[in-house]
This record gives C-alpha cells, structure tokens and sequence, in this order.
C-alpha cells in the first residue's frame, strides 16, 4: 500500500519569518497526523527554519531545485550534499516553471535526479503538456517520453525512493484543474512506462502525484483514483487553512 504524500510547493513566496508563522500554524492544527506523508517546499532561504520546526514530527522537506555537480565554480548554485546538509528529505525537480523560465530540459532533470539519490535526495520529477500539446493529441506521447526520459540511467534500487508529480501546465496556477478521471489515465500511463523500464513491482512502489490548482475543494476527486498518490499543492499550500483541509481530505 503507496502511502499518499502531499507536498506544499511554497515557490517564490515566504520570508523566514513568514514561513515559521505558516509552518506553526499547519502544525498547530494537524496534530499527530500519521494517514498522510506531509512535505514543506519553501524556498532556499526558509530552508533551515523550516527544519528546525519540524523536528520530531513525521513531516518532510524539500527544496524546490538543486544543482547535478558535487560542488564547483556555479554561482547561484545549490549542491546536493549542501541540500542533505540542511536536512532536506526530497528535492523537486523538472517543475514547468524551471522548463519554461530557466532552460530546464529531459536532459538536466535527469542529470538531477541521478543526483539527488546520489546524495541520499528523493526527486519529485515533474512531468507535464501544454495546452498546446494536450489539444494536439500529444499528452500520452510526450507524458511517456518526459517519464524514460527522466529515469533513464537510474538503478532499479532506487525507483521505490522516486516520486512523479504529474503537473498539466495549462492547470498550474490558472484555476483551471485537470478532472480525476483525466488524471488518473495520465498517472496511470507513467505508472505503465516505469513498469516498462523496471517492471511491475518496481512500478507499484512508485507514488505518483497530481499537481495543478489542487484546492480543498477538488482533492478529494483526484485522491478517490487508484493511481493517484498525493499532490504537488502550490498557491492552496500558503494557507495554513487550506493546506490542512487538503491534507485531511
């Protein structure tokens, strides 16, 4: 049984002071809450605050990016080992944000996948189609090839430690969501495609969210469905409120 996982993706919003006012308050009211794994994404700058305030409870952190090298001359960079440092358990990585701003490709998502479980990282690998793509026909074809894309070169060992946030570009941050049953035959498919590359056990142990405008209101309908494992909660993540009504859906 895939223990479902809700990660909050706080993006480019929350000084550290913010951060600590929404972290005790999501903590506050959720109490020794064991059915769902929950995961924090602040920023790098939040990073250790968040740590702190969640030590000793059950919660994850993440960070929203990380570099593939060791270390090195990369200004602006951050390295795994730096990530592991701090405490972070997962990293996201491949968001549609970081492909469409800042030149992310198959290529260097897979780079930094590698990497993080190298460093001991789990990576939330995000894979998404535009509107563009989805009315063309091409969300089935483009979904599987982002998916072997993204896994290539990755030890059969490892997989179990691998999260998939499927995210349809054209429902992050527009209000508009995918429907549960849409989704599902899209999760379903990445399930199908790393079942292809590592078999179906292999394929089984690997949690597979859904990301885009997920809201209190709407996650119920996406988490009924079989192969869907959690959510990848953006804007609904920076309220305590709301994170906690999508937590205890």
């Amino acid at each position: 049984m895939r223990k479902p996982i809700i990660a909050g993706n706080w993006k480019m919003y929350k000084t550290v002071p913010e951060a600590k006012e929404l972290v005790k308050g999501v903590l506050d009211k959720l109490g020794a809450y064991e059915q769902v794994e929950v995961v924090f994404c602040p920023p790098f700058t939040a990073l250790s605050a968040v740590k702190e305030l969640i030590k000793g409870t059950s919660v994850g952190l993440a960070a929203q990016n990380l570099h593939w090298k060791e270390e090195g001359a990369y200004t602006g960079e951050i390295a795994p080992a730096m990530l592991k440092d701090l405490g972070c358990d997962y990293v996201i990585i491949g968001h549609s944000e970081r492909r469409q701003y800042f030149g992310e490709t198959d290529e260097t998502v897979n780079l930094k996948a590698k990497a993080a479980l190298a460093a001991g990282i789990s990576p939330i690998i995000c894979v998404g189609e535009s509107l563009e793509e989805r009315e063309a026909g091409k969300t089935n074809s483009l979904i599987k090839e982002q998916t072997e894309k993204a896994l290539a070169g990755i030890a059969a060992s490892d997989i179990a430690k691998v999260v998939i946030a499927y995210e349809p570009i054209w429902a992050i941050g527009t209000g508009k969501s995918s429907n549960g049953q849409d989704a599902n035959e899209v999760c379903g498919l990445i399930r199908a495609t790393i079942a292809g590359l590592f078999g179906a056990d292999a394929a089984n142990q690997v949690r597979i969210q859904y990301g885009g405008s997920v809201k209190p209101n709407n996650i119920k309908e996406f988490m009924d469905q079989p192969e869907i494992d959690g959510a990848l909660v953006g804007g609904a993540s920076l309220e305590a409120d709301s994170f906690i009504n999508i937590i205890k859906y």
